[in-house]
This record gives structure tokens, C-alpha cells and sequence, in this order.
């Protein structure tokens, strides 16, 4: 039977940094076969969630970027589940914003370790981690050459007003609810900030998506668009949360490290 050869996969140093309030994170460093960890074009990949954890498990997008030359760094940032209740919860309602801190903290190591090129740093996720790549984009403007949201929320106000009914209590009890926290969810959503967005972004969406509905995508897309800012949109139709199908998952990976490429300016 044929398969995946184990050599061509990356396997990932765990590794730590300090972030803006001493708390001690952990992420995980992926850096593509015979490069030197020296001034490397690096991709932040946050895990969804937000209560999710990054593992050293297969992950086909980050293997596909480090085959493509890419660096990435896949922290846990808090909110993260794997380092107690306390760690998990850092994240809740009105601290939603310092999981992004932690994020600007992450790339001032990797910059000042010298293992990123400061000119050469991007952010991606799926879901919650679109969530927080549109939140970096916009709140940590000046650091980023590119970045990929995928499936994310863009209003936590109106992804709560939209999202599967089944879905709603369950998220209230991390972000904040629609009866109590209404400016908060506002205030801590990329759109409180979404025209201090400078790098181009690329957008990708399923329009059958129960738990961010489609109009999520719409809104950010629209709204920078008639800024006149840089940004594309891959929208499959017969996709729900996540590009899920062989055939759609062959048409878009290229097209976001293309697009990862172009703009860290990788030959």
C-alpha cells in the first residue's frame, strides 16, 4: 500500500516564550527540511477552539507549508485546554483581547531570537483561529506581510445572532452573551478594528457553514474591499465549517501558500 513517506514530514520542536504579562506560553516550531533556524519566513497557525490545543500530531496544511518552504509556529496560546482550568479560562468575556497580546509577544521572540525575519511573518487559522488571525491583522497591524483567515468570525455580536441555535449557550459561556455583553463582544471583534487592517488577507469560507455562518466572510470581505484593501476570496459552495473535500482542499492549499509566497517573497 502506498503512502505518505515519514520522511518528507516535519517533526516539531516544542518550545516557550515570555508573553506581555509574564505568563510562560508554548508553541510548537516547524522548520522545512535543510533550512537553518535563521531569518525563516514564518507562518503563526492558531488552533480553533478557542478551547483546543495544538499537538504534535499530522496537521496536512502546516506539512504542506513546510514543504513549500514556510516555517510555522502553532502556539497555545491561553484559552488553551492541556494546562489547567486557570490557563483555559484566561481568555473569557472581557480578556478575550489578551490571547492576541500573547500572539504580538510570540513574534517578538521570534524575531529577537533571530529565528523569524520580521519582514516575513504571516498569521492563519481555521475558525477560532480565523477569529484571532483577523483580530491580529487588524490590532497588530505593523506586523504582518500577509495573513489567512479561514471559517472565521468576524462580529461576535452577529456571529452569536447567527450561528446554529444548538451552538449559541455553549459559546455565550466563552465570549459573553447576547443578553449581557453585547458592547464587549463588540469591542474585542476584529470589525471594532478592522480598518487598521494593512496586510493583504485572504479570505476562505464554506457558504453552508452552521457554526460561522457565511455572512461572517461577507462582512470582512466587503468592508475592506471598498477600503481599497488587499484581499482574496475562496468560497466553495458545497463546504461547511472547514474545506473538508479532497477536491476543494487541492484547489485551495495551493492557493493560499501562493498566496503565503507572494507576499513573504519566496521564490
Amino acid at each position: 500500500m502506498h503512502g505518505l513517506s515519514q520522511d518528507v514530514l516535519c517533526e516539531p520542536q516544542l518550545m516557550r516564550f515570555t508573553s506581555f504579562d509574564g505568563l510562560e506560553v508554548p508553541f510548537w516550531l516547524y522548520v522545512p527540511h535543510g533550512a537553518e533556524r535563521k531569518d525563516l519566513p514564518v507562518v503563526v497557525e492558531i488552533h480553533g477552539g478557542p478551547e483546543g490545543q495544538e499537538l504534535a500530531t499530522f496537521n496536512p496544511f502546516i506539512q504542506y507549508l513546510v514543504s513549500e518552504g514556510i516555517a510555522v509556529a502553532a502556539p497555545n496560546v491561553r484559552g488553551s485546554t492541556g494546562y489547567g482550568k486557570t490557563y483555559t479560562h484566561l481568555d473569557d468575556v472581557e480578556k478575550r483581547l489578551d490571547s492576541v497580546k500573547d500572539i504580538g509577544s510570540l513574534v517578538a521572540y521570534l524575531v529577537d531570537s533571530g529565528i523569524a525575519d520580521k519582514d516575513r511573518m504571516a498569521v492563519t487559522g481555521m475558525s477560532y483561529g480565523g477569529f484571532m488571525t483577523l483580530s491580529c491583522a487588524a490590532r497588530l497591524p505593523d506586523l504582518w506581510c500577509c495573513a489567512i483567515d479561514t471559517v472565521g468570525m468576524y462580529n461576535l455580536e452577529t456571529f452569536l445572532e447567527n450561528t446554529a441555535e444548538y451552538r449559541r449557550a455553549h459559546r455565550e459561556t466563552e465570549y459573553g452573551s447576547l443578553a449581557h455583553h453585547r458592547q464587549i463582544l463588540r469591542e474585542v471583534s476584529p470589525i471594532a478594528k478592522v480598518h487598521d487592517i494593512q496586510a493583504p488577507l485572504m479570505v476562505v469560507q464554506g457558504r453552508n457553514d452552521p457554526r460561522v455562518p457565511v455572512e461572517e466572510a461577507e462582512q470582512v470581505v466587503g468592508t475592506l474591499r471598498e477600503s481599497g484593501k488587499a484581499v482574496e476570496y475562496l468560497c466553495y459552495d458545497d463546504e461547511g465549517h472547514g474545506i473538508t473535500k479532497l477536491k476543494n482542499q487541492l484547489d485551495c492549499y495551493p492557493k493560499m501558500a501562493a498566496f503565503l509566497k507572494k507576499y513573504m517573497k519566496i521564490g
